[in-house]
């Protein structure tokens, strides 16, 4: 299945960075933190490129965080489907994987702007597909924020709709609950089939339910630090898709990392840029919008969630030397998980590290192979 796509690559271990269309995902007011201009974006993009790194992938953000703050970095956001557009043009290697909340594109168009995606990559693109929760950004598309069971039948019928167009030879009338189409057609149709591969988050039950239904790469977060918890979650979902719909999906998930040379070095650049240099109004801004009992919350809970959210979200974090992040990686590995995505304060220097000091030790133990660079490659 979409053999052009590293997705699907022989790699135990698959890897790649998220988020490089935006500042990233820690709030953080340090000055070395990642601003997305297109230098910073292609010094980047080619550095995990030239490594063999399988995926890039951009997140959607239409609004920042912060109510009439318009320039705060929260929301200065390179749209998605241009971004990979540029990388596709860019890079030779790793799929390049877009993200569309569903709301806000209709599904012709994003059908459209995928396949010319795809076409510029020679069959590398991705799509992250979401149903649509920030509701400041909805209510600037005029959009509604469904109840949380509509929202996933909705995503389901968009996602039908452009399957249909992307697959289709002939003209085709559709009419469901959300989409009406009459003499739908979109030519020309993506290089991989029968699809390019889905990316989709399910947290929730009909989340994970969506995920294994429709993804190919179902993206979790681990809310533990214990591999017999890791193991377990990621065999639920496993287990779920193929008993509940006859399908082999990935598991991925997403972590921000913090490599020093020692430990101590780690955790003092931690709570420099998360602490001691928290964009403590963005971080207001993030809960009071996306948190909706935070008020309700212990201080203690609170204050850790606040602390998770500064050093860059996600349920799990690599803060240590290169020795360690490596055997962390191959304890999720040996758990089950397929891939991961990475994210750092800054981007280029985070991938010179991971580059340098932790792929060759992932490769001495197995979970990597050698890369070697298509002739001519940019890097």
């Amino acid at each position: 299945m979409n053999a052009t796509n590293p997705i699907f690559g022989p790699n135990r271990l698959k890897i790649g960075v998220f988020g490089l269309n935006g500042k990233g995902s820690a709030h953080t007011l340090v000055p070395e933190a990642y601003k997305p201009t297109w230098p910073n974006v292609l010094e980047a993009a080619r550095l995990a490129d030239g490594a063999g790194y399988e995926a890039l992938v951009a997140y959607a953000r239409w609004k920042g965080y912060i109510p009439g703050r318009v320039s705060h970095p929260a929301g200065i956001i390179l749209d998605p489907f241009t971004f990979c557009a540029g990388l596709a043009q860019a890079t030779t290697h790793a799929a390049v994987v877009t993200t569309s909340h569903a709301p806000t594109i209709h599904p012709i168009a994003a059908a459209k702007q995928c396949a010319t995606i795809d076409v510029i990559s020679g069959g590398r693109l991705g799509l992250n597909v979401v149903a649509g929760w920030n509701r400041p950004e909805l209510e600037m598309f005029g959009a509604p924020l469904r109840e949380h069971t509509d929202r996933y039948a909705h995503l389901a019928e968009w996602l039908a709709v452009i399957e249909r167009l992307w697959t289709s030879e002939e003209e085709f009338d559709f009419e469901g609950e959300f989409f009406k189409v009459t003499g739908g057609m979109s030519m020309p149709g993506p290089v991989q089939r029968p699809r390019p591969p889905v990316m989709c988050a399910g947290g929730s039950d009909i989340g994970r339910r969506f995920a294994c239904e429709h993804g190919d790469m179902c993206f979790i977060l681990l809310h533990s630090e214990k591999p017999e918890d890791w193991a377990r979650q990621i065999a639920d979902y496993k287990t779920f898709a193929r008993e509940e719909f006859g399908r082999t999906v990935q598991v991925w998930t997403y972590a921000p990392v913090v490599q020093r040379d020692t430990q101590e070095e780690a955790d003092r650049y931690l709570q420099h840029y998360s602490v001691e240099m928290a964009d403590e109004e963005s971080l207001d801004g993030w809960i009071s919008g996306n948190v909706a009992n935070s008020k309700g919350q212990p201080s203690d809970v609170l204050s850790r969630m606040r602390r998770g959210l500064a050093a860059g979200g996600g349920g799990t974090r690599f803060v240590g030397t290169a020795e360690a992040i490596a055997a962390k990686l191959h304890e999720l590995s040996d758990a089950g998980l397929d891939g991961i995505l990475f994210t750092w304060v800054d981007f280029a220097d985070g991938l010179r590290r991971m580059n340098r000091d932790i792929l060759p030790l992932l490769e001495a133990r197995g979970l990597r192979q050698p890369f070697r660079p298509a002739s001519g490659h940019a890097a």
